[in-house]
């Protein structure tokens, strides 16, 4: 008799904690939905906005905002697909999700901001990447945590599952100086449960790197993507415009050629002089600075 009751008890209860279960959910949606109108003026004036304090500003607010929106319970399944100054890529395995950003200087610089959060449910679990670009004197040789960062805006996760411990590769953007642009190839893997950076993994072409990173002059593009059915990162070959300038990478531009990462046997093997006729010349077009998109937005909007 008394299992009965308790099993009639615990069927009764279902729908009142269905119901409860759903107004949570509702009232989380509507307290993101709040926050992400918040991040999306912020990052708008953090990449529109004249001065460098005022970016800076804006930015800071924009962190204290963030970090308010991740802490309510099964954010990380909310998209913030509205807040457009920043780049945020989710892991196919959905294991976790990288959101980065940067800020312009008034000197033609750039400093990056990002934070790695993991897929725990309602508890927040995240590891803020603190940008150490200016300090990391040999970043192709450097593996790092979270708080020693290469800086970069990330547009691609390509998942590397090993026989040991699976890493990403992220194809970043990383703005530099008025005179030139970075691109890069990082790695993200896990140790432990925190994130390392770097790994070595990228042999050939004279050396085995932890990352790779270009340079090359800022009014020119650079392709840097992904060949799914090749497993292949296919890049710009960049050479400077003469021979004098063969030692500054600020000068350097695409030379019609290109080179790659073909993956095998767990890493990738450097590739020269790739035949790229099937595949098209998007350059820049999986990443767009927010200040040009900004900037389209404005030209194309109708007139009220």
């Amino acid at each position: 008799m008394k299992k009965v009751l308790i099993l009639w008890i615990i069927t009764a209860a279902m729908p009142l904690l269905a119901t409860a279960q759903h107004s949570d959910e509702s009232k989380n949606i509507k307290k993101l939905t709040a926050l992400q109108d918040s991040l999306t003026y912020l990052g708008k004036k953090f990449i529109n906005d004249d001065t460098e304090m005022e970016r800076m500003n804006a930015n800071n607010e924009f962190i204290t905002t963030l970090v308010k929106a991740l802490k309510v319970p099964h954010s990380f399944n909310f998209s913030f697909d509205s807040v457009k100054s920043i780049s945020v890529l989710n892991s196919p395995d959905n294991r976790f999700r990288i959101l980065t950003w940067h800020i312009a200087f008034d000197d033609g610089s750039y400093r990056f901001y990002g934070t790695i959060q993991m897929n725990t449910g309602e508890k927040l679990l995240m590891y803020p990447l603190g940008d150490y670009s200016p300090y990391m004197k040999n970043p192709e040789d450097t593996v790092t945590d979270n708080t020693k960062w290469f800086g970069a805006q990330y547009y691609k996760i390509i998942p590397v599952y090993t026989n040991l411990n699976p890493y990403y590769v992220l194809l970043g953007w990383k703005g530099n100086t008025i005179k030139s642009t970075k691109k890069v190839i990082e790695v993200l893997s896990f140790k432990d449960e925190k994130p390392v950076l770097g790994m070595p993994v990228f042999d050939g072409n004279g050396k085995t790197r932890k990352r790779v990173v270009f340079e090359y002059a800022r009014q020119v593009s650079m392709l840097l993507k992904y060949e799914t059915e090749q497993h292949l990162i296919v890049f710009d070959h960049l050479s400077p415009p003469d021979k004098k300038q063969k030692d500054k990478p600020e000068s350097f531009g695409p030379d019609l050629s290109y080179n790659g990462y073909r993956f095998k046997n767990g890493k990738w093997q450097f590739a020269e002089n790739l035949d790229m006729r099937n595949i098209p010349d998007t350059h820049d077009a999986d990443y767009v600075d927010p200040k040009k998109q900004a900037a389209i937005d404005k030209s194309t909007a109708p007139n009220n």
